[in-house]
């Protein structure tokens, strides 16, 4: 095998993607985890994978993880649109400081970001944006925003200590083991709750689980000094824009229930988010309200992007169409 490569969120839904593919490449994979994973286990056992037990906020954890490694798959964060701003500092931005550290302190000359695009949304529509679009102003959520402040740095870091960096912003990943989208979706059809802020009519591009990974491994060959790539954030998706609706009711119809969803003011889904979010802080609520200004605007907005740079300096294209990605959704829920 290769000098290893350390993947970070290697047990998560594209990490553990990730994972696959290098070992595919017969690539030996460092992944540092907190939690335990059978299929990392089992590649532990296989002889194909070295398991590192410790937190990415540990600064000496992440270094031992990472030494000895030729690259960094940085895919590892805390997603969510609920919650203390210190608890998405401490992973997404502590965590991303102590992989840049462990770069710089073992000369690792690689290092590939998962980031997000919602760290340029500013909750108007985005359509056919590219790479120029600025970040952000103000945030609704943590999670972008401490993603925003960890794309900065690891750019930033490109080109010192003799490391070369990218960052790479999936939008709105989904697929066979999807633990967000999916469930989410099918969860609110089984109870008769799909509601969409505007009929869901807004076009939005997501990405099957396999064209995420495709996009991660696509950066990693081409990211070296010099590389067209090298210091710089890119959007990745299917290149199909549609309404989310036409994706929901995909989703629905994988699992084989009644495609139904019904639709309200984004308006009054905004305000409702509002008056949960307030609730849910003045009664000091456990969980994450069913509704969220951020989540209001993202449901009702307009999210695809122009993919040219991705195409052109990454030699990205999407290797599993939507249609596709659904009919493996759909074998994968009646699987027995």
């Amino acid at each position: 095998m290769s000098e290893p490569v350390l993947v970070t969120g290697a047990g998560g839904f594209v990490g553990s993607g990730i994972v696959r593919a290098l070992v595919a490449r017969g690539v030996f994979v460092h992944a540092i985890q907190r939690g335990r994973y059978e299929a990392l286990d089992a590649l532990e056992r296989e002889g194909k994978l070295r398991i590192f037990r410790g937190d990415l906020a540990d600064r000496d954890a992440v270094s031992r993880a990472a030494e000895g490694t030729r690259g960094v798959f940085h895919v590892a964060a805390k997603a969510g649109v609920w919650g203390p701003y210190a608890d998405y500092y401490r992973s997404n931005v502590v965590g991303t400081e102590n992989v840049l550290h462990a770069c710089r302190e073992h000369a690792i000359p690689k290092l590939v970001l998962t980031s997000t695009p919602s760290v340029v949304h500013a909750g108007d529509d985005v359509e056919g944006a590219d790479e120029r679009t600025p970040y952000a102003e103000r945030y609704e959520t943590a999670y972008p925003e401490t993603k925003a402040i960890a794309e900065k740095m690891v750019l930033a870091e490109n080109t010192l200590a003799g490391l070369s960096t990218v960052a790479l912003r999936p939008h709105l990943v989904w697929g066979p083991g999807d633990p967000h989208l999916v469930p989410r979706v099918l969860e609110r059809a089984r109870r008769g709750r799909l509601v969409l802020p505007g009929g869901g009519h807004k076009r939005v591009d997501a990405t099957y689980v396999d064209s995420a990974v495709h996009a991660h491994l696509c950066a990693w060959d081409r990211l070296a000094p010099g590389a067209a790539c090298a210091g710089r954030a890119y959007f990745v998706a299917q290149g199909e824009p549609m309404p989310l609706r036409d994706l929901i009711l995909g989703i629905v119809g994988a699992a084989g229930l009644p495609p139904v969803v019904r639709s309200i003011d984004p308006r009054v889904a905004y305000a409702a988010g509002a008056l949960l979010e307030g609730t849910y802080r003045a009664l000091r609520r456990s969980g994450e309200p069913p509704l969220t200004r951020f989540v209001a605007h993202q449901l009702a907005t307009a999210h695809w992007f122009d993919l040219s740079a991705a195409k052109r300096d990454l030699g990205y294209e999407a290797p599993v169409s939507t249609a596709e990605g659904l009919r493996r959704l759909r074998a994968s829920l009646h699987a027995p």
